[in-house]
């Protein structure tokens, strides 16, 4: 999974002479919580956010009137109070790359750039959690089957033998080790065979079963165990 394949591409930029009023009015209309700031060739220069206006501004403490407040920001340029040290990403990267380099920097955005820096579009904390519940299959339709298992070369294989055999595709799949419970694995399937069936197929196989849901094609979803 890429960045380019999750982040924002029509994305909204202003210049480092946008007033800080303008920047605000173009994240409400757009529904964004940040903006880059580029040059007039796209390079990317600075980040203004939302939270970053409100602490500048004392717009929350001020004793201002909104007239006065609103004057304040109207002669506030970008280049005042962007964020000039920013955390990029390239679009090709893994996404786990680009969600360590946010919590090793304790941030929520990125701005994608290419060569020389310019701004592609940008990816959030909020697109990092759309990708993860896509590549787990929440609420797409299926039987999620949570069970434990060793940990051993040809396990998965072993796994993934049983499901072929019985008409189940793979929908997606992870690996879980957990100091607790051992090694668990995570399997989204679709097919013809019951829940029922398979769900004896693992536990014959010497595999402990935990928990089964299944989800409807209407979103719902059941559990089993």
């Amino acid at each position: 999974m890429y960045v380019k394949d999750h982040m924002t591409k029509d994305l909204k930029t202003i210049n480092a002479d946008t007033s800080v009023l303008k920047a605000l009015e173009i994240m409400g209309k757009n529904h964004f919580h940040r903006l880059p700031v580029v040059d007039e060739n796209g390079k990317l220069i600075g980040l203004v956010t939302e939270g970053l206006v409100t602490e500048t501004s004392g717009k929350n403490s001020t004793s201002l009137s909104i007239y006065e407040l609103n004057y304040l920001l109207s002669r506030t340029k970008a280049s005042d109070i962007m964020i000039r040290d920013v955390k990029t990403i390239a679009p090709d990267v893994f996404l786990e790359e680009a969600a360590a380099v946010m919590l090793e920097n304790n941030i929520n955005v990125l701005p994608v750039v290419v060569d020389d820096n310019k701004v592609v579009g940008i990816i959030t904390e909020k697109d990092m959690f759309q990708a993860f519940t896509e590549l787990m299959g929440y609420k797409h339709q299926g039987t999620k089957f949570v069970f434990s298992c060793e940990d051993v070369p040809g396990i998965f294989a072993k796994i993934a033998e049983l499901f072929a055999e019985n008409d189940a595709n793979l929908e997606s799949a992870a690996v879980y080790h957990n100091e607790e419970r051992g090694t668990e694995v995570v399997v989204k399937a679709t097919g013809e065979i019951s829940v029922e069936s398979m769900t004896d197929i693992l536990k014959e196989a010497g595999f402990k079963v935990m928990r089964v849901i299944q989800t409807t094609k209407e979103g719902e979803t059941i559990v089993f165990c």
